[in-house]
């Protein structure tokens, strides 16, 4: 998978639940694999760093983020 269509589809995902639902999700669930290919986008990478000292507490958009043991999971909670 290509970082920055992972990246968007993301966003889209994203941008579709607050119209959807008119709130924000709590959290976001990515797969090992997809959370290492989008750390090489430059931008997701440093708002992701950026964002808390603990690796455990880091944020994407303001959204906490969760790492699974699945490959390419891209979930919204």
């Amino acid at each position: 998978m290509n970082d920055t269509s992972l990246l968007n589809e993301l966003n889209l995902m994203i941008d579709h639940y607050v119209s959807r639902n008119g709130s924000k999700p709590s959290r976001v669930i990515l797969g090992y694999k997809a959370y290492s290919t989008l750390m090489n986008d430059r931008e997701f990478a440093k708002e992701v760093t950026n964002s808390a000292l603990d690796p455990n507490k880091r944020k994407y958009r303001k959204l906490k983020i969760k790492v699974t043991k699945d490959d390419y999971q891209l979930e919204l909670e």
